[in-house]
Formats: C-alpha cells, structure tokens, sequence
C-alpha cells in the first residue's frame, strides 16, 4: 500500500509563543513620598545646597570663623535630615516591612563603612546606596544614605560639624539612583556603573566646598577668599580639589563602579524579589469569619 506524502513545503509544524522583549522591571516604592515628605525634603535639599554653596554666596569682608559657623549648620540640619524621615512615616510613607528592610540594609551599610578606614578612597558602602536606590526607589534611597551615613558615624565615632553634611550628600546619591532611567540587563549594570563613577566623584566635590574654607592658609593659591568673584574662587576651589581631593575621590567612584558592575545583578535580583514578597504599602482586609454552613 502506498502512503500519500506531502512535498518538504507544506508540511506545517506547530508553532511555540512568540517571544516578546523583556520588560523592565516595574518600580518599587518602599517609601512613599507624600505631599509633606516632599515638602520636608525639599527644605531639607535647598538649606542643605546652600550650605555646601555658601564660600561662594558671602560678601566681600565677610568673617571666616568656622568655630562658629559648623556647630549652628549642624544643630540646623540634623534634626532638618531626621524630620524627613519621621514626616514619610507619620504621613504613611513607610510601613513596619520597610522600616525593617531600612534597619537591616543601614546596619549592612554602617558595617561595611569601616572597611574602608585604611585605604583612601576605598569607600564600599556607596555601591550599596546605589543599588538599594535603584531597587526600591528614591524616597527609600535618601533616607537609607542618610541613616546609614548617621549609623556608621555612631559606630566609628565620627559624629562632628561634618556628619550633616555627609549624611545629606550620601541621601542624594541613593535618592537620584532612583530616579535613573529605565533599563534592563547588560543596559541597567552599565547605566548604574556610569552613575557609580559620577556618584563617587560629586560626593568628594561637594564634600569639599565644606571643608575648603577651612582646609587652607590665607595665602595660597588654592585657598578660599571671602567675597573674591565666583570665577576666581570657582579656579581657586578646582585647584584645591585637584591637589587634595583628587586621589581620594577618583578610587572611590572607581570602587563603586566595580562593585556595581559586579554586584548589580544579585543584589537587584535580591532587593526586587524582596520587595515583591513584602508588598510595600499593602492594606489588609480582615475578612467576616465562615459560618459551619460556609465551612
């Protein structure tokens, strides 16, 4: 018996699901901003941009007196830095699981701090701001950098005129990771080890206008000069960091950025599937008990 046969051509075979890209993985906001922890922020961002900016906004003749001026931008901008954090849990931001992820992840971060007392440069703990921003969102990021900076300083005994200034400093790397762009894959690692290299290199600059004032004689080529023109102390500032900030600041970006590159994929991976099972933000319902008949 002969079996009818069909040419090579129309033969059909079935098909699989079309593949479809990858999405980017949907934001999560472990700390809600609300309307009065924007506002609190805000204040908190604009006085703390001015102090950082302040050599370069005083009138010819002022008094350089440091003694005097870090105690009163500390007492301002501690309890400024704190009340964000208390206005995104009063106002409902932060639930009891998000309050738990920021204490585990600030005492992660407070611990790795240290590790980097003996090398210069070698900060390890801004990768994890980085991520943790990325992850679960820039209200989160903020209030982990500045609680992580706070805790760590507790623990090495590093609480000073300075800490204010970390703290807010280290708030905006974790808060503007947040706000990066979406991206998936090879895309995402790199665009967060770019911003890795730019994170370490902007907190050692404005770290500096802080310090600058204060770091330096009256009579050098690099120091500060109360009411000089802004061009004139914006050279005399780049000249400072060039000469003492650069070799402390260039191995922190390039630490962050390997530990990034490095890192990125477990530890987003870990922090989103977290971030999954916790359901920030959920309400429970409590549900009538069955009667015997429903049972």
């Amino acid at each position: 018996m002969r079996i009818p046969t069909k040419p090579l051509a129309a033969l059909t075979l079935p098909r699989g699901p079309k593949s479809t890209p990858v999405a980017p993985a949907p934001r999560v906001r472990a700390v809600r901003l609300r309307p009065r922890a924007v506002l609190a922020l805000s204040v908190v961002s604009v006085l703390g941009l001015v102090a950082f900016c302040w050599p370069l906004l005083v009138e010819p003749g002022a008094r350089l007196d440091g003694e005097a001026t870090a105690p009163w931008l500390f007492v301002l901008l501690l309890p400024l830095l704190l009340a964000v954090v208390l206005a995104e849990v009063a106002d409902g931001g932060m639930d009891v699981k998000a309050v738990a992820v920021l204490g585990v992840l600030a005492a992660v971060g407070a611990a790795l701090r240290p590790l980097g007392g003996g090398a210069a440069g070698f900060e390890p703990v801004f990768f994890l701001l980085v991520l943790a921003g990325r992850a679960l969102g820039r209200g989160f990021g903020f209030v982990l950098g500045a609680v992580t900076l706070f805790a760590s300083a507790l623990l090495t005994a590093g609480v000073g005129p300075w800490l204010p200034f970390q703290m807010l400093a280290a708030g905006w790397v974790g808060f503007f990771a947040g706000c990066l762009p979406r991206a998936t894959g090879r895309r995402e690692v790199a665009l967060l080890t770019a911003y890795g290299v730019i994170a370490g290199l902007m907190y050692g600059v404005v770290m500096n206008l802080q310090l600058w004032p204060f770091a330096t004689g009256l009579d050098s080529g690099i120091s500060y000069v109360a009411g000089a023109p802004v061009g004139d102390n914006l050279r005399r500032f780049a000249a400072f960091t060039l000469a003492t900030s650069l070799g402390f600041d260039i191995p922190r970006a390039l630490t962050t950025a390997a530990l990034v590159a490095v890192a990125a994929r477990p530890v987003l991976l870990a922090l989103r599937r977290a971030a999954r099972k916790a359901e920030f933000g959920a309400v429970g319902e409590f549900a009538p008990a069955l009667t015997p008949a429903e049972r």
